[in-house]
């Protein structure tokens, strides 16, 4: 009786999520190399995360400063452009960089 309680529990599981590159049926090395490009995809997108938070960070805390007088608002200007290039620069080498694998 318990073992058809198992039964059904296991029945209602929702079938697993195949990675991007959708490897043949039984291959299990592709199933593998798929999981871990879609791994590598999520670090390089958790890393322009990163990116754009500290950026944003930075550039409330140098406005701040601006609006306090302790820093020019050239140095807000100039800090914007940098940032805004940074995050580009690096959005694109994470692009190529997923396709590498």
């Amino acid at each position: 009786m318990e073992l058809l309680d198992l039964w059904s529990l296991m029945a209602a599981l929702p079938t697993q999520v195949a990675p991007s590159t959708a490897p043949a049926s039984g291959d299990w090395i592709g199933l593998i190399a798929g999981y871990i490009k879609d791994g590598a995809a999520v670090l390089g997108l958790t890393v322009a995360t990163v990116g754009f938070i500290w950026v944003a960070y930075i550039g409330f805390a140098k406005f701040n400063d601006a609006r306090q007088g302790r820093a020019e608002w050239a140095e807000v200007g100039i800090f914007a452009v940098v940032g805004a290039t940074i995050l580009i620069f690096a959005s694109y080498l994470l692009t190529e960089a997923a396709g590498v694998f």
